[in-house]
């Protein structure tokens, strides 16, 4: 399986971008799926994930903005993010949860500034 992320770029403050993860194989048998992100001189960390196509959770800074979702019969798994703020800028990655290495793929980034 080869997950490619995509759907990033340059927003304003407060914007909204939707991100899509987009496998190569099937994902339907892969439990929990993760986005990502690693922000510049920092390290990669863990956003959200979903648990089959039920339980999310998301990390603190993000609770009540962003919101993610899979849809497994498209292999894909989407993180819509809303009210963007600067510190959200990063490259943004999907994987499992554990992540497997060979899994990470190039990531999109996104870029939150005015």
């Amino acid at each position: 399986v080869q997950l490619q992320a995509s759907g990033g770029g340059l927003v304003q403050p407060g914007g909204s971008l939707r991100l899509s993860c987009a496998a190569s194989g099937s994902i339907f048998s892969i439990p929990i799926m993760g986005w990502y992100r690693q922000a510049p001189g920092k390290q990669r960390e863990l956003v959200a994930f979903i648990i089959n196509e039920g339980s999310v959770h998301y990390v603190d800074s993000v609770k009540g903005r962003f919101t993610i979702s899979r849809d497994s019969a498209k292999n894909t798994v989407y993180l819509q993010m809303n009210r963007l703020k600067p510190e959200d800028t990063a490259v943004y990655y999907c994987n499992t949860l554990p992540t497997r290495e060979s899994y990470w793929g190039q990531g999109t980034l996104v870029t939150v500034s005015r």
